[in-house]
């Protein structure tokens, strides 16, 4: 009746009608001075949204079609979308929400990179690291057990963070293997990595590694590889005629062959779940043993398939975490380098640095703060990339992020504001695609946040900073230990830890919707008000030269301490609450908590790595002076440094190259 009614309106005697006409007239002219943008997203919208009411969301990953489920059905048999879509219909309301928020994996990605998350993978990444390489594979393979995808997070102690050799010497003996795990040689990386197939689509590995990072990446580059020749040497019944060959080299050497055994870990061969991949060629390289065009193969191979980060970002360790061991320029040289070898070699799955904010944080920074200087960080190394001849879409998606989760109101959406800042600028700025436009992020809760006292009550704050993180769509989390302020994690702890995880992610039932803060009021506030607060701090930084100029009067560091003594100050007044610290005291008045278990490295482990290190520079001290001094006239000659490490790497030991890029790059000194 309605549509008879219309028509007759519409037509009269078969002909529009003057008044019906002079509207359509005006519509059209008035839709031909919307923005082509405009036009397009008000165009799409209604398609948009029943694509997500449909049974499957279909979307394409580097050629690859992906088809989702758009739907979760709960207890009750309450069918929940895993993207709520708004309901607006307003021109204006569409077009606002659309440019400033959108569907998660759409331009400014401001709810998330893809367009759902991973499946069959969750985000958990757990930090590992003590004793010698054999602990630490122990605990990889502990925390990775039942789990679809090894996700692996590593720590190393100060002596490898600093780019030294275990030794007996005073001020080295005592930090082998504390606070992280030991890794000298390219022996030190398969043993630690020895059980998990570094190529598999399911297997991703991060190094916190930064002065020293090209040396350890080096080191893990070559264990990927040779896994790969081991894997040829099986699929090809290879591996009688290899042992003879390498028995032939030991022979030669008088040395024995070495071996994965910690006597410290119960003196047990091989931990639950390790395979013994990553071994066979322990105290050789595959070109040793391989023709030298399988060998080429295997490595191209691994090169294209391996996944993971090594962090490596130098501005945040001169503003922050101070683990420099070279000049802030030549520094910034080998990161060029490794990311230049990464475009020739195509490496697309593993990430040239973590540019992180996390260091800054726990050095002090309030999270705005953190939020800036990590993202001028991320621009400056834009810069220099660009300045060396490389083009955006070939480096920029090798770029990753790394940020620190407290429980102040603006870690709520740090991963919202850093997404769109980072999209608009690769977009409109440097004129980056898609790919490049995407910014990824690990997740690390507060270490900070974690107190000696009341420790029980760590894992409260620890989950609420792992539900920020989840809800705002973070791409990797680790999730801290509760005794992380008195002692290493220890196997109960880190359980637990990553118990917070599995329970939102797999119990939670709001948490199977993907985008649940879109929406909300305070978020969208949230949002605008740190976006503009770390605008605001670009402005500061650029008026005293950008991060670089900025560092030479120490602005960053400053900054920081002030906040951080702010911080310090509130906490001790009582005016910043913490329960347990300093205010709900229990009745004993809340005193430090002693550790049942403080987990160091043994004086068996120290001499096992000092042992295992002498074995190492001895049956190469052939070849160290040729490659040594490669690596030196590589570095004069401005040739690829990472390439000469590469190389290096598989028969120099980390001090050794430490020792001689110090002679052609000089060591670092801080600006007074």
């Amino acid at each position: 009746m309605k549509n008879s009614a219309t028509h007759s309106h519409e037509t009269k005697n078969g002909h529009i009608s003057p008044a019906l006409e002079e509207l359509k007239s005006a519509i059209a002219k008035l839709e031909k001075q919307l923005h082509p943008q405009s036009k397009e997203i008000l165009d799409e919208w209604v398609t948009k949204k029943s694509n997500y009411r449909n049974d499957k969301f279909s979307y394409f990953v580097r050629g690859k079609e992906i088809k989702v489920a758009n739907f979760t059905e709960s207890l009750s048999h309450t069918q929940v979308p895993k993207i709520a879509v708004p309901k607006y219909e307003d021109w204006g309301d569409i077009i606002e929400w659309t440019m400033k928020e959108n569907f998660p994996g759409e331009f400014p990605y401001t709810a998330g990179v893809f367009p759902f998350k991973r499946q069959g993978e969750d985000p958990t990444r757990m930090f590992a690291g003590e004793g010698g390489p054999e602990r630490t594979n122990r605990r990889f393979h502990y925390v990775s057990k039942g789990m679809p995808a090894a996700r692996l997070s590593t720590a190393f102690d100060s002596v490898t963070l600093y780019g030294e050799d275990p030794d007996e010497r005073p001020d080295i003996y005592g930090k082998v293997g504390n606070s992280g795990v030991s890794i000298a040689t390219l022996d030190d990386a398969k043993k630690l990595y020895s059980g998990f197939d570094l190529c598999s689509p399911t297997t991703s590995v991060s190094m916190t590694i930064n002065g020293p990072a090209p040396m350890l990446l080096a080191f893990f580059m070559n264990a990927a590889i040779d896994q790969q020749c081991e894997k040829y040497i099986m699929e090809n019944d290879l591996q009688h005629e290899v042992n003879q060959k390498i028995d032939a080299i030991f022979s030669a050497k008088g040395q024995p062959r070495p071996q994965y055994k910690n006597d410290a870990v119960g003196g047990e061969e091989l931990p639950d779940g390790n395979n013994g991949l990553g071994l066979i060629l322990l105290g050789v390289t595959g070109d040793q043993v391989l023709p030298d065009d399988i060998y080429a193969d295997c490595k191209k191979r691994a090169l294209q398939s391996v996944r993971g980060t090594v962090q490596a970002d130098i501005l945040k360790e001169d503003q922050a975490q101070n683990t420099c061991i070279f000049s802030t320029e030549f520094a910034l040289r080998m990161m060029g380098d490794i990311q230049q070898y990464f475009i020739e070699k195509n490496v697309r799955n593993f990430y040239s640095v973590s540019i992180s904010g996390y260091h800054i944080a726990e050095a002090g920074a309030n999270p705005i703060t953190q939020l800036a200087l990590t993202l001028s960080n991320g621009f400056t190394y834009v810069e220099y990339y660009l300045s060396r001849g490389m083009n955006i879409d070939d480096f920029a998606p090798n770029l990753s992020f790394f940020f620190s989760n407290g429980i102040d109101p603006e870690y709520a959406v740090i991963g919202r504001v850093a997404r769109r800042i980072w999209a608009r600028a690769i977009k409109h700025k440097y004129g980056g695609n898609e790919r490049s436009q995407m910014l990824k992020y690990h997740i690390q809760t507060s270490g900070r946040s974690l107190h000696a006292q009341e420790i029980d009550f760590n894992d409260i704050r620890t989950t609420l900073q792992a539900l920020y993180a989840i809800y705002d769509n973070c791409n990797s989390l680790h999730t801290n230990a509760y005794d992380e302020a008195i002692t290493t994690p220890t196997e109960e702890s880190v359980r637990r830890a990553v118990a917070i995880q599995l329970i939102i992610n797999r119990e939670l039932g709001l948490a199977k919707n993907e985008n649940p803060l879109q929406g909300s009021f305070i978020i969208e506030e949230l949002t605008d008000l740190v976006e503009e607060a770390v605008l605001n701090e670009f402005n500061k930084i650029a008026e005293r030269g950008g991060v670089l100029g900025a560092m030479e009067t120490m602005y960053q560091r400053n900054k920081i301490q002030e906040e951080s003594l702010y911080y310090e100050t509130l906490k001790h007044t009582g005016e910043y609450p913490i329960i347990g610290v300093n205010t709900f005291l229990s009745s004993t008045g809340s005193p430090t908590i002693l550790p049942k278990e403080v987990i160091r490295s043994t004086d068996e482990e120290k001499q096992q790595q000092i042992s295992n290190l002498r074995a190492f520079q001895s049956r190469n001290k052939g070849a160290l002076s040729h490659s040594l001094q490669s690596l030196k006239t590589t570095a004069v000659q401005n040739g690829n440094i990472f390439s000469a490490l590469m190389e290096a790497a598989k028969v120099c030991s980390l001090g050794q190259m430490s020792g001689a890029l110090y002679s052609v790059g000089g060591q670092y000194r801080r600006n007074m």
